[in-house]
């Protein structure tokens, strides 16, 4: 791989799991990686989701939250805010909500870089 400089591409863009999405990074070239900001809105909480075979990582930058990790038999309810790192490994159920008045603006993180068709919804006799 050559050294790159990347700069997010196009705008913010509304993604179905209730969030706004602005990909920094996320390029075949380089399939290690994916770095996207996300931005949750005051009140909002996302779907329940998970993704096949891709850790993710959130790095909060801003706002209040409440991440939710794992199935009901297993769950795990944390709060966030600027320096919560959470840890999320491949195929496990989470969601996070913005608990405060501001919005929740975090980096997403995933390894190997994420692809729509990893993305998939929980039912909710799984959650």
């Amino acid at each position: 791989m050559d050294a790159t400089i990347r700069h997010a591409e196009g705008g913010e863009y509304f993604f179905r799991e209730g969030c706004y999405i602005s990909e920094w990074s996320n390029s075949a070239e380089d399939p290690a990686l994916s770095v996207a900001r996300a931005r949750v809105e005051p009140g909002v909480v996302t779907r329940w989701h998970r993704l096949a075979g891709v850790t993710e990582r959130y790095v909060v930058l801003s706002g209040e939250g409440r991440v939710e990790l794992g199935d009901a038999a297993g769950r795990r309810v944390e709060a966030v805010g600027p320096g919560s790192v959470v840890i999320i490994p491949p195929g496990m159920p989470q969601r996070i909500a913005n608990t405060g008045s501001a919005d929740l603006v975090f980096l997403a993180l995933c390894t190997p870089r994420f692809t729509p068709d990893g993305y998939a919804e929980c039912p909710p006799e799984e959650v």
